[in-house]
This record gives C-alpha cells, sequence and structure tokens, in this order.
C-alpha cells in the first residue's frame, strides 16, 4: 500500500492558482481513491498504479493549459491494509494523549 503526497502548481498562472488546484481535486475526489488534502498539497492511499494514474491525470489537465507545472511527489510504501492515512495520525494522538490538529 502506498501514501503518495503530491503538489501540483502552474508557474504561468500568477499569484491565485486555487482555479487550477481545485480541477486536480475534482480528478482526486472522482476517482474513488482516499485522500486528505492539506495547505500545501494532498495525500493519496491506493496501490501504486492507481495513485500514480491518478496523479497523471491531473497533470495531463494542468498540461492542456499550463505551460510550466512544478510538482513535489513524496511515496511511502508499506506492505499491509489499507487505511494508513488515519492510523498514522490515531498513532501520534495515542503517543500525545491528545488529539492534534487537522
Amino acid at each position: 500500500m502506498v501514501l503518495l503526497e503530491f503538489s501540483m502548481t502552474p508557474l504561468d498562472k500568477g499569484e491565485s492558482v486555487g482555479d487550477y488546484v481545485s480541477r486536480s481535486l475534482k480528478i482526486i475526489d472522482d476517482s474513488g481513491v482516499d485522500y486528505r488534502l492539506n495547505p500545501m498539497g494532498t495525500v493519496l492511499e491506493g496501490e501504486w498504479d492507481e495513485v500514480m494514474a491518478v496523479v497523471k491525470q491531473c497533470y495531463d489537465k494542468m498540461s492542456a493549459d499550463c505551460k510550466r507545472i512544478t510538482c513535489s511527489i513524496k511515496v511511502d510504501h508499506r506492505d499491509g491494509p489499507k487505511g494508513r492515512l488515519e492510523s498514522k495520525i490515531a498513532s501520534i494522538e495515542s503517543k500525545l494523549g491528545k488529539s492534534v490538529k487537522k
């Protein structure tokens, strides 16, 4: 199972790029892959080919009308079942003895 965090941003569309990020989030949401949005990117959970296909769809959509794109990707593979989007946070909260900001 893979956790993949990525951030994809057009560099040629000015300071505010929320419209472009929203298009990627629609692709992510429609994919059925479990995900969490955060202020600096999105974390996907699934099999390698599944999560990479989502990133490619986001890239294809963005590259249709953006001439320059930056993309950062971080991958964590671990054998085992799904659920690490929740369990990793729960583990830290357990060790701290309290909830963390989400």
